[in-house]
């Protein structure tokens, strides 16, 4: 029996097609913002991706649901960026009833064999890789991109999941998604300040800090 069989009705967000590479940006959106723009952009280019898929999660087991606005509302929010053209926004945790990343990229990969998939994620996320639920079958599942962000410079050389899988490691980006993994990537380059964390304090607040502001 199927773990989780209802991955067999999954609808594709966007375009499928056989050989294609679709990055995986996988958060709680709260809210979405320009820095996750930023980062799908960046993986775009320096990856030669043809898609990101933004995986909206109905609650992140590692965060507070005290301040997590109603998920229907993140993932509306969201849908706004889709704006970009090469950019497509998807509740799939909702749909397959998963909790962890790694069951919703088993779940992704057996719907969707024909897509070369990589994970993406900012490296103050790889700082923290190893809290999240069975990490190393998440990296042997798939290629993972980590983008820099401001004020984690080091950490995707520091973290234990950089340790661990030291000799995964790929300079030539543009092969990334088609590298067996374990397989990890560090892309560089300019970085974007804005945070879901500083959204929401300036709405609490009453400042003006919006999520489609530009980096």
């Amino acid at each position: 029996m199927d773990e989780h069989p209802k991955f067999k009705w999954l609808r594709a967000p966007g375009p499928v097609a056989e050989g294609m590479k679709v990055g995986l940006l996988g958060g709680s959106f709260n809210p979405a913002h320009e820095g996750h723009l930023h980062v799908s952009s960046v993986a775009l280019n320096r990856l030669g991706l043809d898609y990101v898929w933004w995986l909206v999660t109905p609650q992140n087991p590692l965060k507070s649901s005290n301040g997590m606005a109603p998920f229907s509302q993140r993932l509306a929010e969201a849908s706004k960026f889709e704006h970009h053209p090469r950019i497509v926004v998807a509740g799939f945790e909702r749909t397959l009833g998963t909790h962890y990343t790694v069951e919703t990229l088993r779940a992704l990969k057996r719907r969707f064999p024909q897509i070369n998939f990589v994970w993406l994620m900012g490296s103050d996320n790889l700082a923290g890789f190893a809290r999240w639920s069975r990490w190393p079958d998440i990296a042997q599942s798939m290629p993972i991109a980590v983008v820099l962000r401001p004020g984690t410079l080091l950490a995707p050389l520091s973290s234990k999941a950089m340790q661990r899988f030291a000799a995964a490691r790929v300079a030539n980006l543009r092969r990334l998604a088609l590298t067996v993994p374990p397989a990890i990537g560090v892309i560089t380059g300019p970085r974007c300040p804005q945070s879901a964390t500083a959204i929401r304090q300036g709405r609490r607040s009453g400042a003006l800090v919006e999520a489609g502001r530009t980096c």
